[in-house]
């Protein structure tokens, strides 16, 4: 296994996690209690809604990328190749109610409503950063709770070697499913031990409030340390299998695509190379970042990876 010594994090980006729990816990308290007693009464509908959603324990002390920025460029290719359209394309997509089908090697599988899901996975905030394979990045202050948890409502059975995900199918709605540029439905996948991982996260918001529609509403998975691509949105469908499922960009384009997908900046995507990232909202001045393995979260999930050889994965 091929893994280049990590780059120091600058001081800059990681304080003390007591530190930051707490200067979060304080922030938040704020925002959510003493601005709101001193607004006059229509102006206090203006607190975010989930101010008061306390910080998780795998959150990182990372400077968040501006909102508008997060909300208004995103790779939705159900509704658009381009960047900017989705902002506008999505807001015809419902999200309420919203099922979730729970099939394959669990014992408890049928279609489960996500209020019920809500109400039984407490909403926790982690600060991640986010890699996409085109050499973009961003930080995002998400709202949610631990994969692993929700997977274990559904008591996977040992046959349980990976899970599927798949996108709603609605191409009335979500335009780009028209096209040809995916095989629709989108799908994706992990190793079972890669969605049990800690740091992997089921996302129904961000910047506490409800997540935005082009940012994969109304649930989303986040794997932090793996590219964009891999962090699924409008999830309908949970699928424990015995084999490795086929997803969607390695269908369409296997030699650009693998299915691990982990951040290496040693391994270049054959359009992109993957030494450096483009900080999103950054001055056209900012120097490029210098891209992490597994986009920096190595030392919580390097040990999955042992046994592999980075330098021919991608």
């Amino acid at each position: 296994m091929l893994i280049k010594e990590k780059s120091p994090i600058l001081s800059s980006e990681i304080t003390d996690k007591t530190i930051f729990i707490n200067r979060r816990k304080i922030i938040k308290a704020a925002a959510g209690i003493s601005i709101t007693s001193m607004l006059p009464a229509p102006a206090s509908a203006l607190v975010k809604k989930y101010a008061q959603v306390p910080v998780g324990p795998y959150s990182g002390d990372f400077k968040s990328t501006a909102f508008e920025d997060v909300a208004s460029y995103t790779n939705y290719y159900e509704f658009s190749t381009n960047k900017k359209d989705s902002t506008v394309l999505a807001k015809n997509l419902k999200t309420s109610p919203w099922n979730i089908t729970v099939e394959g090697e669990a014992e408890k599988t049928g279609i489960f409503n996500l209020e019920d899901i809500l109400k039984a996975n407490p909403l926790e905030e982690r600060v991640y950063r986010f890699r996409c394979v085109e050499a973009w990045s961003m930080v995002v202050p998400w709202l949610g709770f631990p994969l692993a948890a929700m997977l274990k409502q559904f008591k996977p059975t040992a046959k349980a070697k990976f899970v599927e995900f798949t996108t709603l199918y609605d191409p009335e709605v979500m335009i780009g499913q028209k096209s040809k540029a995916l095989g629709w439905p989108y799908v994706e996948g992990l190793r079972i031990d890669e969605a049990m991982h800690p740091l992997a996260f089921m996302a129904t918001g961000m910047y506490d409030e409800e997540l935005p529609k082009q940012n994969g509403a109304p649930l989303r998975l986040v794997v932090p340390w793996k590219y964009g691509f891999k962090s699924i949105k409008a999830i309908v469908k949970i699928r424990f299998s015995e084999t490795m499922p086929g997803t969607a960009w390695n269908k369409m384009a296997p030699s650009e695509y693998g299915f691990y997908a982990n951040v290496n900046p040693e391994v270049a995507h054959p359009r992109w190379s993957q030494s450096r990232e483009r900080i999103l909202g950054a001055s056209i001045f900012t120097p490029k970042r210098k891209t992490e393995i597994f986009n920096g979260y190595g030392d919580q999930v390097a040990s999955l990876y042992k046994r592999m050889d980075l330098s021919k994965q991608f």
